[in-house]
């Protein structure tokens, strides 16, 4: 019981800690809403499973041996990160438009275009922010194999981390929901005429790049 209580707070920890998913789904949800948040969460959340069945499947043991291999997605994670960024930068919103007050959220062309993503593509950022998010790879390859007992077979040591990785996946997804709503309760306060919108868009295509800086040293 302490062990797992250790872990649920290592996880909390982990979630809290500023990072390439808190920053999507926050964003998306100022930008586009609470719903466009809800279902970054649950992208994000999909890359989570991603990475759990990954290391079940003993993908950790394949990195350890390719260290190669972890360089290669921590610069193809900072690459698609500044690829949002710039994505972001060059939204442009329609000088026309006009915005809803009691949401916030543009209506006809204010939204700029990365605001107005689907829902399919809104899960599928999500997805690969997560899944070439180099601290949820470390905390998989590194930090997860200290909660688990030695001496067990390794059907039994695939469970156990089984079972905590889906401990991890909850405990982030209550997070992600929390940061989803925070986000669209910022949406009112930072939408409004088109020279807003834009000054939004920089502001995240900035952030944005700024990760992908942090991420890629």
């Amino acid at each position: 019981m302490t062990s797992l209580a250790g872990f649920v707070l290592a996880s909390l920890l982990l979630v809290a800690v500023p990072g390439p998913n808190l920053v999507y789904i926050v964003t998306r949800s100022v930008q586009q809403g609470r719903r466009a948040g809800l279902v970054s969460a649950l992208g994000v959340e999909t890359g989570t499973l991603v990475h759990v069945l990954a290391a079940v499947g003993g993908a950790g043991t394949l990195i350890t041996e390719h260290p190669l291999a972890f360089t290669v997605l921590r610069h193809a994670g900072a690459a698609y990160l500044a690829y949002l960024g710039v994505r972001a930068l060059l939204a442009r919103p329609s000088p026309d438009a006009e915005v809803d007050p009691a949401s916030g959220v543009g209506i006809g062309e204010a939204v700029p275009p990365v605001a107005r993503a689907g829902p399919l593509r809104v899960y599928r950022d999500a997805v690969l922010v997560n899944l070439l998010n180099p601290k949820v790879i470390l905390f998989f390859l590194a930090f997860l194999p200290q909660f688990l007992p030695t001496g067990l077979p390794p059907g039994r040591m695939r469970v156990r981390m089984l079972l905590l990785g889906l401990v991890f996946l909850v405990v982030a997804f209550v997070l992600d929901l929390g940061y989803a709503f925070l986000g669209a309760a910022l949406a009112g306060r930072m939408h409004g005429t088109p020279r807003r919108e834009l000054r939004l868009s920089r502001l995240v295509g900035g952030v944005y790049l700024g990760l992908a800086v942090l991420v890629s040293v």
